[in-house]
């Protein structure tokens, strides 16, 4: 197969990882599209473990608390094996999650994922999203403004202060 027509599978894969398994919540495409060795690295989600059941249990704890998730597919890149994708994801926060209980907040979250693709399967993927920003529009932790006026309002130190031996 040429270089081309594997990049357009590999496009093809993982926007339906995107449209197909995440915002329509069709749980059997995983089986589809991962390999039996998938491995998820994602510092803001729970490990659990490899191939298309752990993927499933990701998007399970997600459609469950957001369950009007969709994904838009902001960006895409192919490179060799690799497809790296920009996205938003933006859900209604009306399911626990994590042990938050339900907001009903319409959230928006970006990130970047990298996937690696290899015979026609995602069999590994690279996760970075902005976790904290979800968490920030949940109102379990502040925004950053608000963090910014409360520390105006207090004695500001550094470490040089709390540490002499720093200077």
């Amino acid at each position: 197969m040429e270089a081309s027509a594997m990049s357009s599978d590999a496009r093809q894969l993982v926007r339906r990882m995107f449209t197909e398994l995440w915002s329509e919540g069709k749980f059997n495409v995983a089986d589809e599209i991962f390999a039996a060795s998938y491995i998820n690295h994602d510092p803001s989600s729970p490990d659990f473990g490899t191939g298309a059941e752990a993927e499933k249990q990701i998007v399970t704890l997600y459609r469950n608390a957001f369950p009007d998730l969709q994904f838009t597919i902001e960006h895409m890149i192919v490179a060799g094996d690799f497809v790296t994708t920009r996205f938003t994801a933006r859900g209604t926060h009306n399911g626990e999650f994590r042990g938050i209980a339900p907001t009903n907040r319409l959230v928006a979250v970006e990130g970047t994922v990298v996937n690696r693709v290899s015979k026609g399967l995602i069999t590994e993927r690279w996760v970075m999203w902005d976790a904290l920003g979800l968490m920030q529009q949940l109102g379990v932790v502040p925004a950053l403004e608000n963090t910014k006026d409360q520390a105006s309002k207090g004695k500001h130190t550094s470490l040089t202060d709390s540490d002499p031996g720093i200077r």
